[in-house]
């Protein structure tokens, strides 16, 4: 009998399971917990894109894996209107959630054993399950002369950062698109958080024209309507960029059913053609930064990047990532170890500002 390889078996133990001690810890105290370990939107769906599912809810028949008209022509609008983008007609793809192409872009482009999936050293951790899903070897480097001439089909850059907030400029976006041309790689930017750049900076996509030029050969682009858009619970996301890879994903995607259904579909072209509720959801998360920030550094801490995105990078001269976890689940809030995501981050815990303002600002008065 042929043994059988549990896909499984590559896998770590996911990350979350491990704070669950803390999580019992911190919901011990008499206030009830403040969760800020997990990025999940606790705000309302907009009336506007439940009315937009509503409306589009009678759908008997199979929606097309490519999207509607109407949702393409809605991408297409939103990544010119919002971020200087302008992409290739059937250059856009609807996904079930982002977080479903990172874990399957490797598989779904053909790699295996014996490639190279390269993600930043402070990383989602899809990134490299991902490449062990596709039997590919993960490697976290933020350098990439460092990787020497070995090929390397696929590198992963992700801005703004999850876990750290960290966005990378212009210059440094046009380097690595540059590097990855030299050798034939392709480059997937995972830009969920690009709306969400704080104090004056501007995130830009892999995807702008002051990044690589006039071609998006070899070049993929991820968003996510989850927290722009509170959207989380639709499993709303999509892809642009090369034509040619778009249709490459495309057509095994409908051999595999990974469709958005119907009425998800109507209501993601809702919320991309209107910036109005998503101007008033980023308003909420900047009051809700600003007084995580202002509590925590009081109670010395520091804070490190954290420019864009839903997370404060926090650190304390008298703990560790998981010493600090386990100080904070005594006061009743719960944030997550650095080290999720990579071993460079095991003096940091990432700080979730994506819970309700009641909770964020119990948390705030527990660190006074």
């Amino acid at each position: 009998m042929a043994e059988r390889r549990p896909v499984a078996d590559r896998l770590p133990t996911f990350p979350w399971d491990r704070l669950a001690p803390y999580k019992q810890k911190a919901s011990g105290h008499p206030g009830g917990i403040a969760d800020l370990s997990v990025g999940t939107p606790v705000d309302p769906v907009p009336a506007l894109l439940r009315k937009a599912l509503a409306d589009a809810a009678d759908a008997p028949g199979y929606p097309q894996t490519w999207g509607t008209p109407k949702l393409r022509a809605s991408i297409e609008g939103w990544l010119e209107r919002r971020h200087g983008v302008r992409v290739a007609e059937g250059a856009v793809l609807p996904l079930v959630g982002s977080k479903e192409l990172v874990a399957w872009l490797p598989t779904l482009l053909g790699l295996g054993p014996g490639d190279t999936v390269v993600h930043p050293e402070l990383a989602y951790p899809t990134y490299d399950i991902g490449a062990r899903v596709a039997g590919a070897t993960p490697v976290a480097s933020d350098g990439l002369a460092a990787l020497g001439p070995a090929p390397v089909p696929l590198v992963w850059v992700n801005s703004p950062s999850n876990p750290t907030g960290r966005v990378l400029g212009v210059a440094h976006l046009r380097k690595v698109v540059q590097w990855a041309r030299e050798r034939g790689a392709i480059v997937a930017s995972d830009e969920c958080y690009l709306d969400l750049g704080w104090d004056g900076t501007e995130p830009v996509s892999i995807l702008h024209p002051d990044v690589c030029g006039d071609s998006h050969e070899n070049l993929l682009a991820v968003h996510s309507l989850s927290k722009r858009s509170n959207l989380a619970g639709y499993r709303a996301a999509f892809v642009a960029g090369d034509p040619a890879l778009v249709r490459e994903l495309l057509a095994v995607r409908k051999h595999a059913g990974m469709i958005v259904p119907a009425p998800v579909q109507a209501a993601m072209a809702a919320a991309l053609d209107d910036d109005a509720h998503a101007a008033e959801q980023k308003e909420r998360y900047r009051l809700r930064r600003a007084g995580l920030r202002e509590a925590f550094e009081g109670a010395g801490w520091r804070i490190e990047h954290s420019e864009a995105g839903l997370y404060l990078w926090a650190s304390h001269p008298d703990h560790d990532a998981w010493g600090a976890v386990a100080h904070l689940a005594e006061r009743g809030v719960l944030v997550a170890p650095g080290d999720f995501y990579g071993p460079a981050g095991a003096g940091h815990v990432r700080v979730a500002f994506t819970a309700t303002d009641e909770r964020v600002a119990a948390a705030a008065e527990r660190l006074a």
